[in-house]
């Protein structure tokens, strides 16, 4: 189904953060943010909800609010109500943290979130269509969008303005101007 570019299920929580460890005897734990929009979403009041080790929502789980937030290394150290010892805090450790997808920023005009690329198809600004959004990598200098074919082949495309030209949130559609030899890697 590599051309169609359909609409698939949207997830209900998106990852956040992860937790990595407690993190002295108060409570407190480490957490590794996985969003761009940290400081929005790691605030004091602010509720996630705890995932398990693969990042899916844990049964009957009730939301955890922040109520404390200190930046800390390239992390955050958070203590949540009700969590209030080393204790209770070491079970917390190798979670992930989400939110619900109601709740995230509304991202600006030219953002998006990865979640929301994922089965998109891809053409080429001359109309040539290359494939489907199969996975986002996060990547150095650019993210990289894994792209299968009709054929089921796949090919990376950097994320950057230079090839990335436009997303059409509405038709599902990501408009592209790669550079020569690209398509044929």
């Amino acid at each position: 189904m590599a051309g169609s570019g359909g609409r698939r299920e949207e997830p209900s929580h998106l990852v956040v953060g992860h937790v990595t460890r407690a993190h002295g005897t108060r409570g407190e734990v480490f957490v590794w943010p996985l969003t761009d929009r940290s400081d929005e979403v790691f605030a004091e009041g602010q509720s996630v909800l705890r995932g398990d080790t693969e990042g899916q929502p844990t049964e009957g789980g009730e939301p955890l609010e922040m109520r404390t937030v200190r930046p800390f290394k390239r992390g955050y150290l958070v203590r949540f109500e009700g969590v209030a010892d080393r204790d209770t805090a070491e079970p917390l450790a190798g979670r992930y943290l989400l939110l619900e997808r109601g709740n995230l920023p509304e991202p600006e005009p030219d953002e998006w979130y990865y979640h929301e690329l994922l089965g998109m198809r891809v053409v080429t600004e001359s109309g040539e269509e290359v494939g489907i959004v199969r996975e986002v990598f996060e990547a150095a200098p650019a993210d990289l969008l894994e792209i299968e074919g009709d054929e089921g082949s796949r090919r990376l495309v950097p994320m950057s303005k230079q090839i990335i030209r436009g997303v059409d949130r509405e038709s599902r559609t990501i408009r592209i101007e790669p550079p020569a030899g690209l398509l044929e890697l």
